[in-house]
């Protein structure tokens, strides 16, 4: 990825959002070409002259020091994860564009040990590029339609951007979408040269036009906590609360957690997903959507 590009485009999408308005400047002259602030605008707010501010957004953040990205981050009102990505972009420029293939990231066995001792809730292991390395019991079966892919490891922004089946699986798909670009956004500002990023960005940018649309925009976002809505195939809808959290002796890997609120169909169908998937020798193994189908079936007549 371009740092330069990266930068100037960046820079410049974050100047159009803000109004003169917003930063308690009047809007002087009625014919404006530009939506945000204009450059110079930006420069006084920033506290630097025109020309400094110009070079900055062209894409040259070289050399420039917290001292100067401060004020600019306050200037063009970026919220925390934005301000980051800014410090990230300024933290790689100038530095030899030297893509890197990483070494294949795997799930210490301590871990998966402590995810699968979580038998009623559902819970996976991801790195930044939002590639699903491995899972417990609940969590495979939660996400059992990503598995159908026989691509390995399964990512979740290939699933969203290429899937058919996607937008039915989440239930708000263009939440789910943009929410996924920001965070692929933010990743690659930490790391500008893997590879396999890279890769993944352009696979997507060449097969999806909602991808290259949301993309573009250059939106960088959080993805700590919040909520989930998801459509399974076999339990119907689930409104699910998640907890991500960084693994600190296994960097750019993430736990996610997901919960339900006690006494709801949501608790009550992840309790049904749960004992379905339950074996007797504690097997942790991907259940594809028609097993758990089948699954369900037997349980019905079981009952009927």
């Amino acid at each position: 990825m371009d740092n330069r590009n990266e930068i100037r485009e960046f820079l410049a999408t974050r100047r159009g959002r803000v109004s003169p308005a917003q930063a308690g400047l009047p809007a002087f002259g009625g014919n404006r070409r530009v939506p945000g602030l204009r450059r110079e605008e930006a420069a006084l707010l920033s506290g630097v002259s025109i020309d400094y501010y110009i070079r900055r957004e062209r894409g040259n953040l070289s050399g420039v020091s917290e001292v100067v990205l401060e004020p600019l981050a306050r200037a063009l009102q970026l919220d925390d994860a934005e301000r980051a990505h800014l410090f990230d972009l300024a933290g790689a420029a100038g530095t030899p564009a030297r893509p890197r293939h990483r070494p294949p990231q795997q799930i210490r066995p301590t871990v998966q040990r402590v995810i699968d001792a979580m038998t009623d809730l559902p819970a996976y292991v991801r790195n930044g590029r939002r590639d699903i390395l491995g899972a417990n019991r609940l969590g495979y079966a939660l996400y059992s339609e990503l598995y159908a892919d026989p691509v390995r490891p399964v990512n979740v922004a290939r699933f969203v951007f290429l899937s058919p089946g996607a937008r039915d699986f989440f239930l708000d798909w263009d939440r789910a979408a943009s929410d996924l670009v920001a965070n692929l956004r933010t990743e690659a500002g930490r790391n500008p040269y893997d590879r396999a990023l890279s890769d993944l960005v352009g696979e997507l940018s060449m097969r999806s036009e909602e991808f290259r649309t949301r993309w573009a925009a250059h939106n960088v976002r959080y993805h700590h906590t919040g909520l989930k809505d998801i459509h399974h195939p076999v339990v119907g809808d689930l409104h699910l609360a998640f907890e991500s959290m960084d693994l600190p002796a296994d960097p750019g890997l993430s736990l996610v957690v997901y919960s339900a609120e006690p006494g709801s169909a949501a608790e009550e169908a992840l309790s049904l997903l749960a004992s379905w998937t339950a074996t007797s020798d504690g097997e942790a193994a991907p259940l594809p959507a028609e097993t758990l189908r089948t699954a369900t079936n037997t349980a019905d007549g079981a009952t009927s």
